[in-house]
């Protein structure tokens, strides 16, 4: 049995050069989204900030936890004005902060008031123990 060989062309083809030029343009496209993200004003995060500072808001926040509330609302204000001044990875880091203390906010607040739960029912059944002990007339 013999075996023959094929004769290719080693020289570049069309199809190569066509390739090669997708390549780079798709290299090229790819850089200038990236870069264009990093110019993005952080919309996404400053509403969920926002919607963390309302959640503390609601907790209560301002009144067990008011040191974190205004951290977190100052913190919040200087975000909005670092993405008025076009300042946005500024003001992505300093939403994300403001996210975090007002999430901190909630969660102290949650827990005063649970404490302060606890204590009312504490206090509650004592007087129901001082009811029952009393004698009976």
């Amino acid at each position: 049995m013999e075996l023959k060989t094929m004769k290719t062309s080693t020289a570049p083809s069309s199809f190569t050069h066509l390739r090669g030029l997708k390549l780079a343009a798709l290299a090229i496209g790819s850089t200038f989204v990236l870069a264009g993200c990093a110019g993005n004003p952080p919309s996404e995060q400053y509403a969920v900030t926002q919607s963390a500072v309302n959640s503390a808001v609601s907790a209560g926040g301002t009144e067990f936890a008011a040191v974190e509330m205004k951290a977190a609302q100052d913190k919040l204000k200087q975000a909005e004005i670092a993405m008025h001044d076009k300042k946005y990875d500024e003001a992505r880091m300093l939403a994300e902060q403001a996210e975090w203390d007002a999430r901190v906010a909630e969660r102290k607040a949650q827990a005063m008031k649970a404490e302060l739960a606890v204590k009312d029912s504490q206090k509650g059944v004592q007087e129901l123990r001082q009811e029952s002990q009393r004698p009976v007339q």
